[in-house]
Order: structure tokens, then sequence, then C-alpha cells
């Protein structure tokens, strides 16, 4: 007996809450990674994991916000816990992994090409793995063809997203990336739904009255990830390089306010910021101050 399934139980509700999870997941991680390309080789490492737990706990979130309107009409849903934050943990390590490529090895066709089919391999990954948490009194059986379009959107909005990541300056065009990732997240997961269909076993008797609510489950379970993006916000936010951004790093010419009248050849003098982890230590010194009045004698 097939399952009568319906995955927008609440509308569009859930479709575009979790969009804008992904939205923010990628956000969050473009911006670390790119911060990572700015800084020096010792805080590479730590800006790389904390972009990476960004894109894995969006990308996780929405899939489970998403899920929160998926319901089989004529038997009940729950989650196993363990597989269900095991899919969490793939999709952290194996973006982390993707991202790491990129980060060191910069942005080399063979980089982009080996880091983001880690990376959509993550991603498709979590999501499997993540319908493989569910428990129902039935079976989950898949369309091949439409299951390997998604990995292969999961794939192709990997690279892109590290590309983005490594080659788009400014507030603006990341978020456009960001949202062109949310997008093809999105896609991949509804892609992937199109393959499902259920199998009832033979002792359901199919009344949509033994049904349970497929939210209580799933919400506690979003509270971790959903911290974490937190955090890694507020990161993001208090960083000084983040927020105002050293455009004057990035200018080659040597047209920045330090660059004004430099002879040619001779190089910029490398600034460093005022404030905040790379703070220059001689700015927290006083200022030179004048030298005093001479006194008639």
């Amino acid at each position: 007996m097939q399952g009568t399934i319906d995955g927008f139980s609440y509308g569009m509700v859930t479709p575009a809450a979790a969009f804008l999870m992904a939205c923010l997941g990628a956000a969050l991680g473009l911006r670390c990674t790119t911060r990572s390309l700015r800084t020096e080789r010792s805080f590479k490492a730590g800006w790389l994991a904390l972009g990476a737990t960004s894109i894995g706990s969006g990308i996780w979130t929405m899939h489970f916000i998403a899920m929160t309107g998926f319901s089989v009409e004529e038997v009940p849903i729950s989650y196993d816990i363990p597989i269900t934050f095991a899919s969490l943990a793939v999709a952290i390590v194996m973006v982390g992994i993707g991202m790491f490529i990129v980060g060191y090895q910069g942005a080399t066709r063979m980089a982009m090409i080996t880091g983001g089919t880690i990376t959509g391999l993550g991603v498709a990954t979590m999501h499997y793995l993540g319908m493989a948490g569910m428990r129902l009194r039935g079976q989950f059986e898949y369309d091949t063809l439409t299951v390997s379009l998604s990995v292969v959107i999961a794939v192709v909005a990997a690279t892109v997203a590290l590309w983005a990541a490594v080659s788009i300056r400014g507030f603006l065009p990341s978020l456009g990336a960001s949202v062109v990732m949310g997008v093809a997240v999105s896609g991949m997961h509804y892609t992937g739904m199109a393959a499902l269909s259920v199998h009832l076993h033979p002792a359901v008797t199919g009344h949509a009255a033994d049904s349970a609510p497929t939210v209580p489950p799933l919400i506690p379970l979003l509270i971790g990830p959903g911290c974490l993006l937190v955090l890694a916000a507020v990161v993001v936010m208090f960083d000084p390089l983040m927020v105002m951004g050293d455009p004057d790093w990035d200018d080659p010419a040597g047209r920045g306010s330090h660059g004004i009248g430099r002879a040619p050849g001779i190089p910029v003098q490398r600034q460093v910021p005022r404030f905040g982890t790379y703070a220059d230590p001689a700015s927290f010194q006083s200022q030179r101050q004048d030298a005093p009045p001479s006194r008639d004698r």
C-alpha cells in the first residue's frame, strides 16, 4: 500500500522559513571564508571551521524546518535522535573538508572541483542520512534518476558557493551569492523529496486519525544548531574587517589613502586595523605630544 505524502502541511510557511535559514547559513559561511583569506595562517583554520559550522548548521536546520511540513497521512512519524545528529556532524565535517581545501589551496580549478564535490556530497549525504533517521510504519523508496539529479544540484551549488567565497568582494555581492546558494540548497532538498515514495507495511490500517503530529519531536532538535548560527552571526558582526572591510589592502594600484603620491616601485605600507583581533599594539600607545613651548631665559 502506498502512503499519501504531503510535503507542505503548513503551506508555504515551512519552505519560506527553510529558505531563509539556508541563506543565513550560506551568508555567514561565505563571509567567514572570505575573512580567512585576509588573515594570518594561524587564524585561518578557525575562520574556516566557523564557516563550515555555519553552512553545515544552516543546511541541516533548513532540512528539518522543511521536514516539519512533511507528513504521511496514514502513519505517525518520529525521528531517531542519534542518526539525526549524525547527519549534522556529517554535514559540518564534509563541508569543512571542502572549505579547507579551497581556503588553503586558493581558487585553482582543481581545488574548486575537489572542494565543491566533497562539499556537495556532504550536503546530499546529510539529506539522505536525515531521511534515514525517520521512523514510521513503512519503507522509503526513491527514484534513482531524481536522486542523482539532487546530488548534481548539491555539487554544483557547493562549487558555486566556494567560488563565490574566494572571488566575490563586497557585502551586496556576497548577499546575492548567499541567496543563490539558498535557492540551490532548497531546490536540492525538494528535488530529493520528489524522488520519495512510502510503501506502508500491511499492518497499517490507513486511518489518518492514528497520525501523530511531526512538529513536537523536531522543534527541540533545532535549538542547538540554531544557537550555533547565532554565535557565528555574533562573531561576524563584531569583527571589524567583516563590518568595515579593508579596501586599501585590496588596492593593487596604490590609490588608497596610504597610496596617494607613492613613487612607482615602492610598495604600499601594510595597514593594520586599530581594533579587534589583529589590532596594532602601537595603536594602544599614547600619541606623540607636541614639544612644550620653549621658555625665555
